[in-house]
């Protein structure tokens, strides 16, 4: 029987309060989740203020990723103690949750920074610039891999750096010794790399150089990098440089902003350093 003196509510009228359409309600009921505080000799259900926050908190916990048969288990469970528990445990689950998305952010802020510099850019420019020193997480020493090796080592890498939360948004790049670029083999990496802007404790780190490098742009294929090489070695000859222990190499653009590989545009950064006046005498 109703209880004149309380307000109850109809299906329809607790649907919209709680902004849920009839059926979830009713699927609550169906399920011993919620239900109706009492049904009449019609069978029509009816849902008091007061269980307006028990729906709250279902829909709470529902919204950090419990599933509506944990919270069944808490419900056949329940007991202050148990419900302070529970809300200590969800907090620590929205706060993972939000490290997680202000990482999130700060990725998409790297990516929308890194593409607006790239639209200012002539890729046919060769330039020398000095970059200070830079932090970075390196992949374990990939140099002569097979290419079997290779991907296992990518794949890896990315494992990694997802685990270990250090994905920052900059693009995975390769470092290659010395000794191999003049060798020709240009992408015979040694590391694979990514920047890290703020560096966390417990972590290795490779601190890449501070000094001038030599800046270029290679569009198209990997296999006709060499053609950027020899434009990039010109340059640095004709400047009085030699090259340095690394060159670095990182997409411009890749897959996610182009479809034709022809369109893809390689970052190559030259580590270079000062020719002596005996080994400028020497190479005149």
């Amino acid at each position: 029987m109703l209880n004149k003196n309380v307000k109850y509510f109809t299906t329809g009228e607790f649907a919209k309060i709680c902004k849920v359409n009839k059926q979830t309600l009713i699927y609550y009921d169906q399920i011993g989740l919620l239900s109706p505080i009492m049904k009449d000799s019609k069978d029509y259900r009816y849902y008091s203020l007061a269980q307006y926050d028990f729906f709250g908190v279902i829909e709470l916990l529902k919204a950090v990723g419990m599933s509506l048969k944990d919270i069944q288990q808490y419900m056949a469970e329940k007991s202050p103690e148990n419900f302070l528990e529970l809300m200590h445990q969800q907090k620590e689950i929205v706060a993972k949750k939000r490290r997680e998305l202000e990482m999130i952010e700060n990725i998409i802020d790297v990516k929308i920074k890194t593409n607006e510099e790239a639209l200012h850019l002539n890729f046919d420019d060769i330039t020398i610039e000095y970059f200070p020193e830079e932090t970075l997480y390196l992949s374990k020493n990939i140099e002569d891999s097979t290419e079997e090796q290779f991907v296992k080592a990518v794949s890896d890498f990315i494992e990694e750096l997802d685990r270990s939360q250090l994905d920052t948004g900059y693009p995975i790049g390769g470092m290659t010794r010395r000794e191999q670029v003049l060798a020709g083999n240009y992408d015979n990496y040694s590391y694979l790399y990514i920047e890290q802007p703020n560096p966390r404790e417990g972590h290795p780190y490779f601190k890449a150089i501070e000094g001038e490098f030599v800046i270029g742009y290679h569009v198209g294929p990997s296999a006709k990098l060499g053609e950027t090489y020899t434009r990039l070695f010109n340059v640095m000859h004709e400047k009085g440089y030699e090259l340095g222990q690394y060159v670095y190499e990182e997409y411009i653009y890749d897959a996610v902003i182009k479809n034709r590989e022809e369109e893809y545009v390689t970052k190559i950064m030259m580590e270079v350093k000062k020719l002596s006046k005996h080994s400028l005498r020497r190479t005149n």
